[in-house]
């Protein structure tokens, strides 16, 4: 049974080939080899493909993202923890969530509280809604109802995710459909 977890080194050959499905559909920032992305003049921090198959390299990506979770762990101007978590399954990596603790402007416009990610040979399995589902009372945990989840206006499957959940549609901003979903 799949489950949310904090990122986990043992996960590592699953991981690393998610990051090649999605790469290979062309869809290469799904896959979660970010740690940082570009925000305003911080250039992001990006792990390669060939440097996250090495276990070492890998388990210091595992604790980078477990890290931006701790109001402790110093960010960047313009960055906010989050908590990221992957749906895995025993050591199958089916996905990858993100629970945005605040928002800012580019947040609240367009990327929302909660992101996630299914890689492509997990699609269409209910993982998402069951990501989704599983994520919201740890948002809540961390203070945040509701939360905003956001998708393209043409992801039909994502739009329906986010309405199984309990969104509730507010506006469509730079492409992006906004729900407010409940997390209580």
């Amino acid at each position: 049974m799949p489950e949310l977890v904090p990122p986990v080194a043992r996960v590592r050959a699953s991981f690393v080939d998610a990051v090649a499905q999605f790469r290979a559909e062309g869809q290469s920032s799904f896959a979660g080899t970010s740690t940082l992305p570009p925000v305003d003049d911080h250039p992001g921090e990006f792990w390669s493909e060939e440097e996250l198959a090495d276990p070492a390299v890998f388990e210091r990506f595992v604790a980078r993202l477990v890290a931006f979770a701790d109001p402790a762990t110093e960010l960047p101007h313009g960055y906010v923890h989050n908590t990221q978590l992957w749906w895995v399954a025993d050591d199958d990596y089916l996905g990858r969530l993100s629970i945005r603790h605040e928002l800012t402007e580019p947040l609240l416009t367009w990327g929302g509280h909660i992101g996630y990610a299914v890689k492509p040979t997990a699609r269409r399995q209910g993982h998402a809604t069951a990501m989704l589902a599983s994520a919201l009372p740890i948002a809540h945990g961390l203070g945040i109802d509701p939360v905003l989840v956001t998708c393209d206006t043409d992801h039909v499957a994502s739009r329906r995710v986010i309405e199984s959940a309990g969104g509730r549609y507010e506006d469509t901003r730079q492409g992006k459909l906004r729900y407010w979903v409940p997390t209580g």
